[in-house]
């Protein structure tokens, strides 16, 4: 993740020049150090790897730094060959847009870092957790708003679609965002399992916290899924309140709010791909049914999000209600009201 961010902010033509490389990149290390760093001590670095052990000479052994260099090179060069196939058109003299297949992709690996991320956190009870997962969802949407929009949410997607603002987002193109991201929530769940399959991971199991009921988990997960798609969609999609360097930071902030405000209530989920990466204990009737209750929650939350977007955002049509475009406004003009 760190090499894939580094090379799609600081490298890829696309993002340059741009004025978030440096915020993105430590993201990384803020999302790894909480979230992998009760398991291999979040080192994601040779360099520092090899100065941990030799700071701890009196028990110096050879075989980790080594093994942990390894590693980090083999995660560097699967970082390079999945950008050589996010921004081919970074290495041949055609600038063409990414074909569905690419943004498809896009998806999926930022919406399975992201799930990757909440289970690490959840299962290593980490104190800054939403801290962690929204500086994994800040990186990553850094890393490929340019390739596929980042949605990395189903209901994001849905919020998106719904909103009329993004011609591109086809009916089509929008299913195969959601089953991208869907399958990606899965497969990450299971990565973590893995990693911790010599323990219990029932803190990973999706439903009320303690003391609560359903009730307090719809208000939750609607209030802060809502809050999650209309950022979105003012902040990226948008253009008279969109922002160009700040929209990650927006958009990532809103799940620390979230996590950190509904966590305890219901998990903080807010994402149809995390509600299905969360699921992974109980019986399988229990899983199906909370699981299709935080989906309802959450998908009424971004058609909400869509509903006020259209009253407070109408100005971005203009009186033949055509949308306009970044070029049709002038930065400085203030916001009118529509009569």
């Amino acid at each position: 993740m760190l090499c894939f961010v580094v090379l799609n902010v600081a490298v890829a033509q696309e993002n340059q020049p741009n004025q978030y490389f440096g915020i993105a990149i430590g993201g990384v290390i803020f999302a790894g150090a909480y979230g992998a760093g009760a398991v291999c001590g979040g080192c994601f670095n040779p360099a520092v790897a090899l100065g941990l052990d030799i700071s701890h000479f009196s028990h110096f052994n050879p075989k980790w730094s080594p093994l942990y260099a390894l590693c980090q090179l083999i995660g560097g060069a699967l970082a390079a060959g999945v950008f050589r196939f996010v921004r081919s058109s970074n290495f041949t003299d055609a600038k063409e847009e990414p074909t569905e297949s690419v943004m498809f992709l896009s998806e999926f690996l930022g919406t399975y870092m992201l799930v990757l991320t909440v289970g690490l956190n959840v299962l290593a009870k980490s104190p800054a957790a939403g801290y962690s997962i929204a500086s994994s969802l800040m990186s990553m949407i850094y890393a490929l708003s340019s390739v596929s929009g980042a949605h990395f949410n189903p209901a994001v997607t849905l919020a998106v679609l719904l909103s009329g603002r993004a011609p591109d987002m086809t009916l089509e193109r929008a299913a195969g965002y959601v089953g991208a991201q869907l399958t990606a929530g899965k497969l990450a769940s299971m990565t973590y399992v893995f990693v911790y399959s010599d323990q219990s991971t029932s803190s990973t199991s999706l439903g009320p916290g303690a003391h609560y009921g359903l009730v307090a988990v719809g208000v939750v997960e609607v209030a802060f899924t809502f809050l999650l798609c209309f950022i979105v969609l003012s902040v990226a999609v948008s253009p008279r309140t969109m922002s160009t360097s700040k929209y990650g930071f927006c958009i990532g902030a809103c799940v620390t709010v979230g996590g950190n405000a509904g966590g305890p209530i219901s998990g903080g989920a807010f994402n149809p791909a995390v509600a299905l990466g969360l699921a992974t204990t109980g019986s399988f009737e229990h899983i199906i049914v909370m699981i299709l209750t935080y989906w309802g929650f959450q998908f009424v939350g971004g058609a909400l999000a869509v509903l006020l977007f259209r009253v407070t955002h109408a100005a971005d049509v203009d009186n033949g209600d055509n949308e306009l475009t970044k070029a049709d406004i002038e930065v400085n003009e203030p916001l009118k009201p529509v009569v």
